[in-house]
């Protein structure tokens, strides 16, 4: 499995500027490269592949401007957007249903203010600068410590006020001692960032809580609520500095949150024996909570990997009528104990959802433990 060693590089860093004319030209390159693709798209009704865009861009001077191996990478990015166009189109066509809205071209960056990924491979970092543990790349007069010693290719990503260098390197998993017929069904929510029940009688479900989460972006919009109206009417759209160092903050801790979270409740499922892991999925499932559900369902996928447990993401479907049916209401059967009416509901429609995605009938019988994991 792939991970991500991340290292911020903010606008005090000495390093912020050399990074931040390279991202300039990788953006000119993505645009005038992004151009050549539009035009054909629509005057000879023609989609360019990376080999042909790569074939047209090679004399272009925004390609000369960067590493040879990083201009070749934004343009596989390039094309890669835009087959996922074409698919999304094709998808789109057959069932709009599927979509918010029909799917756009790739759309060019800002003039003056974009900024593009670069990416590096091994052979554009310095093999000396790495068997000292630092990263060299290519061009780049910048030096970043870093404790892998083989990797696949390092990435800066540009940010919002900073960037994001990310070494991907590979890790094998290591398998943890674990019974393939103890199931647990993970549902994720709001308030309750999880609800944890399983298929075996005994087992005391458990919710995880997401209040810290509500409360850091209840802050946040009121924070930025009082620097706007410290603005100009006619300028409140600006994102001042002060607002981009309050959001990076807030980013930051709801990240921590989540990647803390979600580790340990695949540490705490992997001590219990968990050998299946089945976590509810719907698509535009809470699309306009703004709150970061997909994030913490991709953390526990990839925590989960480590230990080599099973994730199964699968579509829930629960109406009143489970509740209501006297045979399901006896399979799915929850004592919430000393627990309010919303988490007691949450808990018991997860026991629903998951009675539903089983082969048999399952007795849920057990008290609910509030698991507080970070306050």
């Amino acid at each position: 499995m792939q991970l991500t060693e991340q290292h911020v590089i903010n606008r005090a860093d000495p390093r912020y500027d050399v990074i931040d004319a390279a991202a300039f030209a990788s953006k000119n390159l993505y645009n005038a490269s992004l151009y050549e693709m539009r035009q054909a798209f629509f005057t000879d009704g023609i989609s360019l592949n990376y080999h042909e865009i790569q074939r047209r861009m090679q004399s272009h001077e925004a390609y000369k401007a960067l590493p040879a191996k990083v201009s070749q990478q934004i343009l596989i990015l390039l094309a890669n957007n835009w087959e996922s166009f074409k698919e999304a189109k094709k998808a789109y066509e057959k069932d709009p249903s599927r979509f918010t809205g029909q799917p756009r071209l790739p759309r060019y960056k800002h003039k003056t203010e974009g900024r593009n990924i670069l990416v590096y491979t091994v052979q554009a970092v310095s093999k000396r600068g790495l068997k000292k543990g630092l990263i060299q790349p290519s061009m780049l007069p910048i030096e970043v410590q870093t404790k892998q010693k083989d990797f696949h290719q390092v990435r800066i990503v540009p940010r919002n006020g900073h960037y994001v260098v990310e070494v991907v390197y590979s890790k094998e998993p290591v398998q943890a001692k674990v019974d393939p017929s103890f199931c647990v069904a993970i549902d994720l929510g709001v308030t309750n960032v999880a609800a944890i029940t399983s298929n075996r009688v005994g087992w005391v479900p458990q919710l995880v809580n997401g209040r810290p989460i509500k409360s850091v972006n209840q802050w946040y919009n009121k924070r930025v609520k009082e620097l706007k109206t410290c603005l100009p009417k006619e300028d409140r759209e600006r994102v001042t500095r002060q607002m981009e160092q309050i959001t990076n903050k807030r980013n930051r801790r709801i990240h921590h949150y989540l990647h803390a979270v979600s580790k340990r409740i695949i540490d705490f499922l992997a001590k219990e024996g968990v050998g299946t892991i089945i976590i509810g999925k719907n698509p535009l499932w809470k699309q306009e909570a703004g709150m970061p559900t997909r994030r913490h369902l991709l953390a526990s996928r990839w925590k989960s990997g480590k230990r080599a447990i099973p994730v199964k993401p699968a579509f829930l479907i629960w109406t009143r009528s489970l509740l209501t049916n006297p045979t399901m209401r006896q399979s799915t059967s929850l004592v919430a104990s000393g627990l309010g009416g919303e988490t007691a509901c949450t808990v018991r429609k997860m026991a629903a959802k998951y009675a539903l995605m089983s082969t048999a009938p399952t007795t849920f019988c057990g008290n609910v433990s509030l698991m507080r994991l970070l306050m």
